[in-house]
């Protein structure tokens, strides 16, 4: 949990409650009305009603569903986070997978909570966010970390993007800027800078090297 403190906590929270399910809807006000300084404003089914409902009553936090019909929680994130750049969202999903929580706080979100421990992190989670901080479930928040380590990882061992790849094997296949500007259908220029790309980013300075290379990475396998 990252605590970033940003701004003072109000002294009444009011929290807008988004869930396309009203008992789940029921359970959170329960839940977050019996806490001192925290107070239900309202409640949507949808992202369309959240938009209007978030515009009149001005909340302080908007506890957002993840998965709604018609269009989702991270899309009415992103709208509340243009709309109204003051107001919190805090994400309430079953969704557990990280590309989610990176979506979320991509478009706006400062939190993410699995809906499997709302009555154990919620209230914690909701004053977090308003004190200007963010807030994952440790167990997401380890697994996101881990993800990105491994992106990170994988962008090291193969710095290249698809485009230059494919340069790459017809580089090493033998045919020249022109040959590879024609093929794919871009201008010699701009096939020039990619080798220069290419060999820079790989640290070559020889088409020897650059073959070696793609015969060491498969490039070349399908190649008649």
């Amino acid at each position: 949990m990252a605590k970033v403190q940003t701004q003072t906590e109000p002294a009444t929270l009011k929290v807008l409650v988004v869930d396309d399910h009203a008992v789940v809807r029921t359970g959170l006000k329960l839940l977050l009305n019996t806490e001192d300084g925290i107070e239900v404003v309202g409640e949507a089914a949808n992202a369309d009603e959240a938009i209007l409902r978030a515009k009149l009553l001005q909340p302080d936090i908007v506890l957002m569903d993840v998965v709604m019909p018609g269009r989702n929680g991270i899309e009415a994130t992103a709208e509340l986070h243009e709309l109204l750049p003051e107001t919190r969202v805090l994400m309430l999903s079953m969704q557990d997978d990280p590309s989610y929580v990176r979506e979320a706080f991509g478009v706006g979100a400062s939190g993410y909570v699995l809906k499997e421990a709302a009555d154990t992190e919620l209230v914690a989670a909701v004053r977090e966010v308003a004190r200007g901080g963010r807030y994952v479930h440790p167990e997401l928040g380890a697994r996101l970390a881990a993800a990105e380590a491994q992106a990170r990882a994988e962008a090291e061992s193969d710095p290249l993007s698809d485009r230059e790849r494919e340069v790459l094997r017809l580089l090493a296949l033998g045919h020249t800027n022109q040959e590879i500007a024609k093929m794919l259908y871009i201008s010699v220029r701009t096939a020039e800078t990619h080798r220069a790309h290419i060999m820079q980013k790989l640290r070559l300075s020889t088409r020897a090297e650059l073959v070696r290379y793609a015969l060491e990475h498969g490039l070349l396998a399908d190649a008649a």
